[in-house]
């Protein structure tokens, strides 16, 4: 046992139980305390994985800052603890993080055991780019708030990943389709790992016509926006002459046009000269 503890992050198997590895069955089974959301369904996970009965306290939304000062009096007596969610990686769209950040605070040891996580999950099979993606959890519940976080990421490049409730996926995906545009791609993929699980795949709008069961929670992937085409002459012309039009003479013109058309400052004085007529 070393003079201090450590705090362990262990991810647990999202559905299908085959999916725990070995190392977060021999973490579970060594430490002296096992934080989690609930201790009732973590029992019932040890249970089904084999794991003999361990001391569990209660980490959630609503104790967990609380429930920090004890963990780390714990690490302090130089034990070890386990911090595991329901299902998947702590910390991730679940309860973890301040105690995380208080036991690195406190300075003590945080050792991540990686598993599974329903983001790279649904990442791994959906078809759609995954060199850059952006996870934003669940997307507001209110119509409004909704449409303006949808709003603020319309022009992202990179796949954008969501935490969908079933109840929700319908209202979800018919307000993703009118802010992002119906002919973007998309994929739902739900009940990950689990007997019925599923990609639907297709674009916005067919995912509105028919977004399938409505069973177990969902994670729902949209494509990054598209590259926009270069500017053609005649754009770049129009544009031109509409900067000369707005008062720009000289060297601000080249730049206001560079601007508003994202050509280089070189290529935009040239353009500007040519609208005016000039070599």
């Amino acid at each position: 046992m070393a003079e201090r503890g450590r705090l362990h992050v262990v991810a647990v198997p999202i559905g299908n139980l085959e999916d725990v590895t070995l190392r977060a069955l021999r973490v579970v089974r060594e430490v002296d305390l096992v934080a989690c959301e609930d201790t009732r369904r973590t029992g019932q996970l040890f249970d089904l994985l084999g794991v003999p009965s361990r001391p569990l306290v209660a980490v959630h939304d609503h104790n967990e800052r609380a429930r920090a000062e004890r963990i780390v009096a714990v690490l302090a007596e130089g034990k070890d603890v386990a911090l595991v969610s329901d299902a998947g990686t702590p910390t991730i769209n679940d309860p973890g993080y301040a105690l995380v950040r208080a036991v690195v605070d406190a300075g003590f040891e945080v050792v991540s055991v990686p598993g599974p996580c329903a983001v790279i999950t649904a990442l791994a099979g959906a078809g759609l780019p995954t060199d850059r993606f952006r996870f934003l959890g669940f997307p507001p519940a209110k119509v409004e708030a909704r449409r303006q976080a949808f709003e603020e990421v319309a022009g992202a490049r990179e796949t954008l990943v969501y935490y969908v409730a079933p109840h929700d996926l319908v209202d979800t995906l018919e307000a993703a389709s009118t802010v992002f545009g119906g002919d973007r791609p998309a994929v739902v993929a739900r009940e990950l790992t689990k007997k019925f699980e599923e990609f639907r795949r297709g674009t916005l709008a067919s995912l509105v016509a028919e977004p399938g069961v409505v069973r177990g929670e969902v994670v729902l992937l949209v494509g990054g926006a598209p590259e926009e085409a270069p500017p053609t002459a005649d754009d770049l012309d129009a544009a031109a002459r509409a900067v000369i039009a707005d008062g720009f003479t000289g060297a601000r013109a080249a730049k206001e046009l560079a601007r508003r058309t994202g050509i280089s400052r070189e290529e935009a004085y040239r353009v500007v000269l040519a609208a005016r007529g000039e070599r």
